[in-house]
């Protein structure tokens, strides 16, 4: 049963997972910045691992953990399979994408669809806890389309909870299937805090992590009154130095390294990855914004994102900028 579950601590502070985003060089990055934060995969569909180059889609670095594995799909044997593989490779859970909205994940009748199924979702779960002994869990939205009734997604969750499955990860937001773009569904539907607070009243046993519109550290401190957990997206991706304040602020005898520190560690890691055949602008664009709001940003950003420099494929391009950020900004506290 996967209500044993073995730190219900652990989900406290969550970095979402975003396709195109968190691949394990960004993970790698924000692991630096918040030392006990469970990071999450893109979504990766069952077709990508039972067809295509498995080690490409599951490799990470042991740094990064605890990580845990996103799947997009709606056979259940094809998620137990992927989440096989997943715990193969070293994943420290097994996630359920029910809250993605985009055109390709509706016509393959998963992500946010499913939330129209919960008895599908429900086998799906089974048939994962039945494939592996990490904990299975899933991310949704509170409804679909325009329809705000309570009922539906406590109904979701309540099939998905049959299973024992114990750790819900809400989405704060209905999901529009037509007319808004995955862009518009992470802004234009109304956050509804208040929703997901109810799940939690009427399934007092289980997690509830709540994610969107989530930004600031006082923010997220705020929200741990009412929820498990928090989980992070965009401002994760705009504005990764949050992720360090938000570090301090849960745990503040908890020592972070210095930028110069997380700077080494990135050259170092970027070497490493070059000689694997990884292109630098891959491993730095998770940092370009890290600098957002502080003197010398712009150079920072600038430097970075720098064709003819990326093109060079110099891991010392990262201690470069740096130093000439410092030199910059010699009044500034970093």
């Amino acid at each position: 049963m996967q209500d044993k579950l073995h730190n219900p601590d652990g989900w406290r502070f969550c970095v979402a997972p975003m396709i195109d985003v968190t691949d394990k060089h960004c993970r790698y990055f924000h692991r630096l910045l918040a030392p006990q934060a469970r990071l999450y995969t893109e979504m990766i569909t069952t077709g990508a691992l039972m067809h295509g180059d498995v080690a490409r889609h599951l490799d990470f670095d042991p740094a990064e953990e605890p990580v845990a594995l996103q799947l997009g799909g709606s056979e259940p044997e094809a998620l137990a399979d992927s989440a096989k593989l997943g715990q193969q490779w070293g994943y420290n859970e097994i996630n359920l994408n029910c809250g993605c909205p985009s055109e390709r994940v509706q016509r393959g009748a998963f992500g946010a669809c499913l939330m129209a199924e919960p008895q599908l979702v429900a086998d799906c779960i089974k048939a994962m806890q039945d494939a592996v002994t990490i904990p299975v869990t899933v991310k949704h939205r509170l409804g679909l389309n325009y329809d705000d009734s309570y009922g539906f997604v406590r109904d979701f969750v309540g099939a998905i909870h049959d299973t024992g499955c114990r750790v819900f990860i809400v989405h704060a937001r209905n999901a529009v299937l037509k007319g808004l773009s995955p862009k518009d569904n992470r802004e234009i539907p109304p956050l509804r805090y208040d929703t997901a607070a109810r799940l939690k009243i009427d399934f007092p046993d289980s997690i509830f992590v709540l994610n969107g519109g989530i930004a600031q550290a006082d923010q997220s401190m705020e929200l741990l009154r009412q929820f498990d957990g928090v989980m992070l997206g965009r401002a994760a991706w705009h504005q990764p130095g949050v992720l360090s304040e938000i570090s301090r602020a849960m745990a503040p005898d908890t020592v972070l390294p210095e930028p110069a520190q997380i700077i080494q560690a990135m050259q170092s890691y970027a070497v490493r990855q070059i000689e694997q055949g990884v292109p630098l602008r891959m491993i730095v664009k998770p940092m370009l914004g890290w600098m957002s709001g502080r003197p010398g940003s712009r150079f920072w950003r600038r430097t970075l994102s720098d064709a003819r420099l990326l093109n060079q494929n110099d891991a010392g391009l990262l201690d470069k900028a740096w130093s000439d950020l410092v030199l910059r900004t010699a009044d500034a506290t970093y």
